[in-house]
C-alpha cells in the first residue's frame, strides 16, 4: 500500500483558513472538516501567524518546501559549525601523537 502523498497548500489558502479560525464564527474542528485539513494543522498555522508579528502571509507561509532565508542560513551555519568541530577534534587527536 502506497503512502498518501503529502498535501501542499498555498499561502493564500493558509491565510484564509487562519482568518476563519480567528473570526471565531465556527469551531476549529468545523473549519478543518470544511477545508479538508487536520485540526492540528490549523492550530499550527494560527500559531505561526501569531508569532510572525504582522508579516504578510507569503513570508509566514513560504510554501512548497521553501524555508525562510534566516532559517536556511541558520541550518547552513549549524552544519558548518559541526564540520569545524569534527575537524578540530581530528587535529587535536593528530597532535597527541
Amino acid at each position: 500500500m502506497k503512502p498518501k502523498p503529502r498535501e501542499s497548500y498555498s499561502a493564500e489558502f493558509k491565510a484564509e483558513a487562519v482568518q476563519l479560525v480567528l473570526a471565531r464564527t465556527k469551531t476549529v474542528t468545523q473549519i478543518a472538516r470544511e477545508l479538508g485539513v487536520a485540526r492540528q494543522m490549523l492550530h499550527a498555522w494560527v500559531r505561526e501567524v501569531q508569532l510572525s508579528k504582522g508579516k504578510p502571509p507569503s513570508e509566514v507561509f513560504p510554501g512548497h518546501g521553501k524555508r525562510p532565508p534566516d532559517q536556511s542560513e541558520l541550518e547552513q551555519l549549524r552544519r558548518e559549525v559541526a564540520q569545524l568541530r569534527e575537524d578540530n577534534d581530528i587535529l587535536k587527536k593528530a597532535t597527541a601523537f
